[in-house]
């Protein structure tokens, strides 16, 4: 019992770590991930479509959603911490 207390208040003081730049390829990568299962599911491949006025909506939404998965990566994975 007197080691798990000693344990316990030692964790208790342990300083937050930031998780940054880790965290953010982790949600990039989830996001990336999404993205190509999208296209995939609209017959396309990720990466060979060129933005043009031609474009299929789909992949116009397709990119709306990485644009936004990224965005919140950004706002969160950055500044988040990570005990």
């Amino acid at each position: 019992m007197r080691f798990s207390t000693a344990l316990l208040i030692a964790a208790s003081m342990a300083p937050v770590a930031l998780g940054g730049p880790i965290s953010y390829g982790i949600c990039q990568s989830g996001c990336n991930a999404v993205v190509v299962a999208c296209y995939a599911a609209a017959g396309f491949t990720f990466g060979t479509v060129v933005a043009a006025p031609a474009t299929p909506a789909v992949l116009l939404a397709c990119n709306a959603g990485l644009g936004t998965c990224s965005a919140a990566c950004a706002t969160v994975a950055l500044f988040a911490p990570t005990p």
